[in-house]
């Protein structure tokens, strides 16, 4: 069975790499540059046919690659190792692109929905030769392309090798173990996939990969990269796959490619990275420095998050679901009776006629006056988000319209490939038709839509644009959420979606949230490691639902999950019923207001740090490495994180423990709860807080407070506190970004005496700021 073109169940993993073990297929592997221009970057690369033969040793069969004759007819007019173009790009100082075909006419040239536009040259690089190499340098680094056998080495400006292709005939082992860089044709329909294959050091740990729930640090894993409906935060599928990752010794590969890919780092064999990508040409961009610099240089190319509204980082009330207009007030009305911030209000599947049937209208009966709802929300300081999906049964009252339209993806013979329809946003009519429901929602004064699904586009699926689903379907989710952030930033002036499905570039169109995780410690646990892995993979906003989804909350892991869940960038508590506080015991209630009111009175730290992380394309959730890259310790840690630039968080992710490990990167830090000072650089074994959960503060900081209130909508941003977190040390730096203005302020200050004074604050001279040491700040 042809695994990579049809999976064992329906959208489940597509594992293009199963394909390159099997006998019949042929292999190409990449062998000699017969032609280069250095001025040009472009060539012809020599590609020697093999195949896959049994090898017998001492009882035990094996498989080795050996060399083969051509066997088309007539033989003259085939080549045996065929010669196919080859391009080196230099896009940045620090960003090169290698393109390879796998036949003599390269693939044709569109606009792609993964980057931010056609990518530049740097026209800044220096070119040498020498012997059989040609040598390219900038400031960064250096690229060494030799000739014959061809080989691409990578290194940085100190001369230190950062990866480089393995050629076939570097293979070490006594048996064939590792896939060198080459191509494979498949016996079945003579399609093509290539697997670009790197040296993989000894100590090196690789990260990314889009939002993966396995370990941070991929080394040793084989990751398959395609979107589906997960299900779970605990296990090997993904919603939001990623095809870029980027390496602790100082370099990062992103695969240009909407098509299913396989990453193996070290799995099968610990020496290399093979890359197993199912299109029949590779575009590959390799960055070169430091975690920020290569996430930056990423996401110039893909694009980076536009800056969510104020309203969104609050925090966000839902269930599965709210069931009618009377339900949702009398939540919203408990909110404010019981003084716990909060911003918006979700409606998911509940307002329908019908249940889970989509029909973009509200059920007469139980939300007759959605309009009315909406306003008075507002009134009280509320934004409403509504559930959605691209898919509709057949019951669902827009099914035959979507069928006799042709709106739908069809299948090879023009039928429906699964029991429901699923719009195919490749086609024009089907987004006009589609943007007509959702604009008559926004037109109610709906603030925000979730795009729920999308990860399961039919890979059979033959779609308006001419491809089918091996090409189209990680394009969906970019196109679904792309076209429903366009909307809204076109009725509401504000651009903000809710959506889980996602691929590269998806980071364009925020906010995503990682699905359905289980009711579990290891699910909590699992569900921070991929919102740091999909950090790290260009997205700089990520939600969660706290508590976990897929049953009744349970009291205790929902108090620790709430700490971490207000401390990421956005916030929702959603799942199956109950979800409210007041539903809980009357001290769950009681945290759970101090940490909405914490999270509250952090949001210009927060809503600065999401700034900051806009303009740069760096997440606002960061792994301990991003900002100590030089530190060792770092890159081992997981289950802690950065919250911006200043803030450390440490969530407790086992039940009924009272003290934790927690590790400090260099520096001094500073204990936000009881103002405790702890040297950088050491583990500590410390004890839980008021709070479920771990908060430090690194020392020299200056961390924006302001008054708690109700929701966003009413604070008064005149009033910014200015909190000085600065143990024996007279001097403390911080920035600032106003919701109001969105003007950024530098900010030193001084201490003087007793006391501190703002000594510069650049941005504007207008706006004095009130000044406080932590000492003096009572965080609850």
């Amino acid at each position: 069975m042809n695994t990579s073109k049809r999976p064992y169940l329906l959208n489940s993993a597509v594992d293009v790499s199963s394909d390159f073990a099997a006998v019949e297929n042929e292999y190409f592997m990449a062998d000699r540059l017969t032609q280069f221009d250095p001025a040009s970057g472009q060539g012809f690369l020599e590609w020697q046919r093999h195949g896959l033969a049994l090898d017998w040793a001492f009882n035990k069969l094996g498989l080795k690659f050996v060399r083969q004759p051509g066997k088309e007819l007539p033989q003259e007019d085939y080549a045996i190792d065929p010669s196919c173009p080859i391009e080196i790009q230099f896009i940045s100082a620090r960003t090169i692109r290698l393109r390879l075909a796998t036949s003599k006419i390269p693939p044709a040239q569109e606009p792609s929905l993964m980057l931010e536009g056609e990518p530049p040259t740097d026209p800044h690089w220096q070119r040498t030769e020498k012997d059989q190499t040609y040598i390219f340098r900038s400031s960064a680094g250096s690229v060494h392309l030799t000739r014959d056998p061809w080989n691409l080495e990578f290194y940085d400006s100190t001369g230190k090798l950062l990866t480089k292709t393995l050629h076939h005939g570097e293979q070490k082992a006594l048996h064939t173990k590792s896939m060198p860089f080459a191509f494979m044709r498949r016996a079945s329909d003579y399609s093509r996939s290539v697997a670009a294959s790197f040296s993989l050091c000894a100590d090196e740990m690789i990260f990314g990969c889009g939002e993966s729930f396995t370990r941070l640090d991929k080394r040793g894993q084989r990751i398959v990269l395609w979107s589906t409906d997960a299900q779970s935060a605990a296990s090997r599928e993904m919603y939001k796959p990623v095809p870029f990752f980027m390496s602790s010794r100082g370099y990062g590969l992103f695969v240009h490619t909407s098509t299913p890919c396989t990453f193996d780092f070290g799995h099968d064999y610990d020496g290399a990275s093979t890359l197993y990508v199912g299109d029949d040409a590779l575009d590959l961009f390799i960055f070169m420095g430091s975690p920020k610099q290569i996430l930056s240089e990423y996401t110039a190319l893909t694009g980076r998050s536009p800056m969510p509204p104020l309203w969104s980082f609050g925090l966000w009330m839902s269930r599965l679901s709210y069931q009618s207009g009377q339900e949702v007030l009398e939540t919203a009305r408990h909110l404010r009776e019981e003084h716990i911030p909060c911003d918006v209000i979700h409606i998911d599947a509940g307002w329908f006629a019908h249940g889970w049937r989509c029909d973009f209208q509200f059920s007469e009966k139980t939300f007759p006056k959605p309009k009315r709802m909406i306003e008075e929300l507002r009134e009280l300081g509320f934004r409403t988000s509504l559930w959605q999906l691209p898919y509709f049964t057949p019951e669902n009252p827009l099914y035959g319209e979507i069928v006799s339209k042709k709106l739908y993806v069809p299948d090879g013979k023009g039928g429906i490939p699964t029991e429901d329809v699923i719009l195919d946003f490749s086609n024009p009519a089907t987004r006009d038709w589609y943007a007509e429901k959702i604009e008559g929602l926004l037109d109610l004064g709906v603030a925000v839509i979730k795009a729920d699904f999308g990860e399961c586009a039919p890979l059979n699926g033959v779609y308006h644009s001419g491809k089918t689903g091996f090409y189209e379907h990680h394009l969906y989710p970019l196109r679904y959420t792309r076209l429903l952030f366009e909307l809204t930033r076109k009725k509401n002036k504000q651009a903000l979606i809710w959506a889980r499905a996602a691929w590269a570039g998806g980071q364009r169109y925020p906010v995503h949230w990682s699905g359905d995780p289980e009711i579990t410690d290891y699910s909590m646990a699992a569900t921070l490691r991929a919102g740091l892995s999909l950090g790290l993979s260009g997205f700089s906003f990520w939600s969660h639902d706290i508590g976990g989804f897929s049953g009744q909350p349970d009291e205790e892991l929902y108090r620790r999950w709430m700490f971490f869940g207000m401390l990421t960038s956005h916030s929702r508590c959603h799942g199956l019923p109950p979800r409210e506080p007041w539903h809980f015991s009357r001290s769950f209630m009681d945290d759970f207001r101090i940490l909405s009111n914490l999270k509250y009175s952090l949001m210009p730290c927060l809503y600065t740090q999401a700034a900051l992380s806009c303009r740069e394309g760096f997440p606002l959730l960061r792994p301990l490495f991003f900002e100590y890259p030089d530190d060792p310790a770092c890159w081992f840690i997981d289950n802690q994180y950065l919250l911006g630039e200043d803030i450390l968080v440490a969530p407790f992710l086992e039940a009924k423990i009272t003290a934790r490990t927690v590790y400090f990167p260099p520096g001094r830090w500073i204990d936000y709860q009881d103002h405790r000072v702890y040297e950088g650089g050491k583990w500590y074994h410390l004890p839980s807080r008021r709070l479920p959960g771990l908060l430090f503060i690194k020392n020299g900081a200056i961390i924006p407070h302001i008054n708690v209130a109700q929701s966003t909508a009413f604070m008064d941003w005149n009033k910014v506190e200015l909190i000085v977190f600065a143990a024996e040390r007279e001097q403390a730096h911080g920035r600032l970004v106003l919701a109001d203005t969105d003007t950024l302020y530098d900010l030193t200050a001084r201490k003087e005496k007793d006391r501190w004074i703002v000594e510069h604050a650049s941005g504007s001279s207008n706006r004095s700021f009130s000044i406080k040491d932590f000492r003096n700040h009572e965080p609850f």
